[in-house]
C-alpha cells in the first residue's frame, strides 16, 4: 500500500521526463529539417538569380576575421595619435600612403568596401576613370 502511494508519483515524474526527452528530440529533428529546407530554398533562389550576391557574400563571411582586421587597421591610427610621441610617425605614414599610385589607393578602397559588404563596384570604376 505504501509502495503504491510512492510509486504513482514516481511513475508520473518518470513519464514526464521521458515525454520531455521525446519532445526535445522531436523539436531538434524538426529544426534540422527546417534548416535543410531553408538552405535548399536559398540555393535554388541563388541559382534562379532571385537572391543578390550580397546575401551570398554575407553568408560566406560568417566567422571570418577579415572584417575585424580591416576595422582594427582603420582605427589604429585614430587611437595611436593620442599616444605621446607617435603623432609624427602617423603623419609620416599617411604622407607615404598619399604618395602611393592612385590605382593602388583605389584597390584598397574597393577591397575595404567589399569586405564591409558595400557594393562599391560602380564607385570604384569612377575612381579609376578619374585617376587617368
Amino acid at each position: 500500500m505504501v509502495w503504491q502511494l510512492l510509486a504513482k508519483p514516481l511513475l508520473g515524474v518518470a513519464a514526464d521526463t521521458v515525454r520531455g526527452f521525446v519532445e526535445t528530440k522531436k523539436a531538434k529533428a524538426e529544426l534540422k529539417v527546417t534548416e535543410v529546407k531553408a538552405a535548399t530554398k536559398l540555393k535554388q533562389d541563388q541559382i534562379a538569380g532571385k537572391v543578390k550576391w550580397e546575401t551570398t557574400a554575407v553568408d560566406q563571411m560568417k566567422g571570418s576575421w577579415k572584417d575585424e582586421l580591416i576595422l582594427i587597421c582603420l582605427l589604429a591610427p585614430a587611437i595611436a595619435v593620442f599616444v605621446p610621441g607617435w603623432t609624427p610617425h602617423i603623419k609620416a605614414g599617411f604622407e607615404a600612403l598619399h604618395s602611393l599610385p592612385d590605382y593602388y589607393k583605389h584597390l584598397l578602397y574597393l577591397a575595404c568596401s567589399v569586405s564591409f559588404g558595400v557594393k562599391a563596384g560602380p564607385a570604384a570604376m569612377n575612381l579609376f576613370k578619374r585617376g587617368k
